[in-house]
């Protein structure tokens, strides 16, 4: 069919930076950016937004995007001596035209494999080299996949942490609850790092929110009564989730508007607490799923068993 558009294209985005966009044949799609190799939407065969992207999002380097799905390497935070969450999501990545060969079943043809290679300048401020290589894939189902593979090519051994820094776009964040991450321990960022054990039954948001959750199970529920929306969040190779909300905090971020917390909440698969050390040689692998389903409701509550065992 001539009107029918093709499942990868690549085309200029917002101040001329190339993007690519994937589609699948469903109506779902999402959009890359090859600057952070940074996803910055996500839509469901209805059209609908999955991601929040700020309003206020500047698309200038070597300013990072607000929103979408920024990549958090070779540092998360301010967990070592680099930028806050490293540089990554502040480079031009490229498309790999070699990509090694990827264990698939399915015919998936919505895909792009992007590279990202230190420079001159990057080997100057963290003396390592590597090849990190991103797989974004949206799936039959509208399910958004990102695979990292992270190769030291160097003659001594690294570390490094790493985020896929995730913003959910929810509609009201007061009617948000997250379940998965009960009795975990974390890390509270708002309180110096100190080490604390969830409570409770879900987690629900009414004030800042910044922890790294531990030893996460590889499946997260987070719910949206109001939209009756679940996503459920798949992970491997990332033992740590990150749970940010900035909530009034949202006004002193320049590229964040004043009331924009209300309708995002970042839940961020991670490699933190502990540091990933990779020899000459070695290759890590770090992969994210993201799909959104109905909530189905009892006496308006999701059964999180159903979701997080199916």
């Amino acid at each position: 069919m001539s009107g029918e558009k093709p499942p990868v294209e690549i085309c200029k985005g917002v101040n001329g930076l190339d993007k690519v966009v994937l589609r699948e044949v469903r109506g779902s799609s999402a959009e890359v950016y090859l600057y952070g190799g940074h996803v910055t939407s996500w839509r469901n065969d209805h059209g609908e937004e999955l991601l929040f992207l700020s309003t206020k999002a500047i698309f200038k380097p070597p300013k990072a995007i607000r929103g979408g799905i920024p990549i958090c390497f070779p540092q998360f935070g301010s967990h070592g001596n680099l930028d806050q969450h490293g540089f990554a999501r502040n480079r031009f990545w490229s498309i790999d035209a070699t990509p090694p060969p990827f264990p698939t079943v399915s015919t998936n043809k919505a895909f792009t494999d992007l590279i990202f290679k230190p420079s001159e300048e990057d080997l100057k401020i963290w003396p390592h080299s590597y090849e990190f290589r991103l797989r974004i894939t949206l799936g039959p189902g509208g399910d958004l996949m990102l695979t990292s593979r992270i190769r030291n090519i160097d003659t001594k051994p690294f570390s490094f942490t790493f985020a896929y820094h995730t913003y959910l776009s929810v509609s009201d964040i007061s009617e948000v609850r997250i379940e998965g991450l009960e009795t975990l321990d974390y890390l509270d960022n708002l309180k110096a790092k100190e080490r604390f054990t969830e409570q409770g039954d879900a987690i629900t948001f009414e004030t800042e929110v910044d922890k790294i959750y531990l030893g996460t199970p590889t499946k997260i529920a987070i719910i949206d009564h109001e939209k009756k929306r679940t996503f459920v969040l798949r992970k491997d190779g990332l033992p740590d989730a990150v749970v940010w909300n900035p909530w009034e905090k949202a006004k002193s971020i320049a590229d964040l508007g004043d009331d924009e917390y209300k309708h995002m909440l970042c839940v961020e698969p991670a490699a933190v607490e502990k540091a990933i050390t990779l020899k000459p040689g070695e290759e890590w692998k770090g992969r994210l799923e993201l799909s959104a389903v109905p909530s189905s409701y009892r006496s308006g509550q999701l059964d999180p068993q159903r979701v997080l065992q199916g």
